[in-house]
């Protein structure tokens, strides 16, 4: 069909030809075969301030036409390691109603769970993790690493105890989150209560505010990550609002003060050899950053995730 046989694959295409897919990934609804699932999450109901994140997904398919077959860093390739496929959005028909577009979600990813695919997300808020989380750690709770300026354990708000700052609070109490397994990174900024993190310490999670960060160091903090995850399923979720707002202003909630991409490359890199099933990045709100760059930067971030994510899961095949 090509002139040159490496244009048959289109990842090895121009990037500026094709319909956007996450990756440049094949698109498919049939999900036989498939071993990672990569999922758009069009839904900011949770947001408490500034909408806009339901625009991530497509901005952030468009974005990712940038990321190549092999991560150079640390010679991952995703596509030759695992079947993937960019598998549409996970979209709900009523947007209007926070609880029932939750349990949309949650069916979305359940028909994937239940067909053995591994699910990497982009969100959206950061209140689409709850539900694929429930769909995803129904069986036991599983271990979170979670890289945000907040620790998103609050409780209700403006009469709803489901929005974006709170996910993590209901997953600990619906006993698909284990606290004692869960890392929170680069949580930053003002507050109205100092108490408003309670929960996380509360229950055991580890938490590194930003000051402790930069005492520590990326790979001390890397080896943090991989003590507290352990072994056993952990779950990895990157809010874009963990990075300072200089890489990525696109976000409905900046925080000054934040790590940077290099060190979330890193950290992310770090997590090679976690027992990941799933991952998701969020908050990626288009409107804000005209630039194109936040969506550049979580295209980049996701295609990180993806790579350790098809890590485990080729290690988990083969064993």
């Amino acid at each position: 069909m090509f002139q040159y046989e490496a244009y048959n694959d289109p990842i090895q295409r121009p990037r500026y030809t094709g319909l956007p897919t996450f990756m440049r990934a094949p698109y498919r609804e049939d999900l036989e075969g498939l071993e990672i699932g990569l999922v758009g999450v069009p839904f900011d109901g949770g947001v408490t301030n500034r909408t806009g994140a339901r625009h991530g997904p497509r901005e952030i398919r468009n974005q990712s036409s940038l990321m190549r077959r092999r991560n150079q860093a640390s010679g991952i390739g995703p596509h030759d390691l695992c079947s993937v496929a960019d598998v549409g959005d996970a979209w709900v028909q009523s947007p209007f109603e926070l609880e029932k577009s939750l349990d949309e979600i949650r069916s979305f990813y359940a028909e994937l769970h239940q067909a053995g695919i591994v699910p990497i997300s982009a969100g959206g808020d950061h209140s689409v993790t709850l539900p694929i989380l429930r769909a995803i750690a129904s069986d036991q709770p599983v271990g979170l690493v979670h890289f945000d300026a907040h620790c998103d354990t609050g409780d209700d708000y403006l009469g709803s105890k489901f929005h974006h700052g709170a996910p993590f609070r209901r997953a600990v109490e619906e006993g698909l989150v284990d606290p004692k397994r869960t890392i929170q990174i680069g949580i930053r900024g003002s507050l109205n209560d100092l108490d408003q993190w309670k929960f996380s310490h509360d229950t055991g999670m580890r938490v590194i505010y930003m000051e402790e960060f930069y005492e520590m160091g990326v790979k001390s903090v890397i080896d943090e990550i991989r003590r507290v995850a352990g072994d056993a399923p952990t779950y990895l979720t990157f809010d874009v609002d963990g990075l300072d707002p200089v890489y990525a202003a696109g976000t409905g909630t900046p925080e000054v003060g934040g790590f940077s991409t290099v060190e979330a490359q890193l950290m992310i890199r770090g997590c090679q050899g976690l027992n990941l099933i799933g991952g998701d990045v969020v908050e990626v709100a288009p409107p804000f950053d005209p630039s194109g760059n936040t969506a550049l930067t979580g295209a980049t971030m996701m295609f990180e995730v993806l790579c350790v994510v098809a890590d485990a899961v080729a290690r988990r095949r083969d064993e």
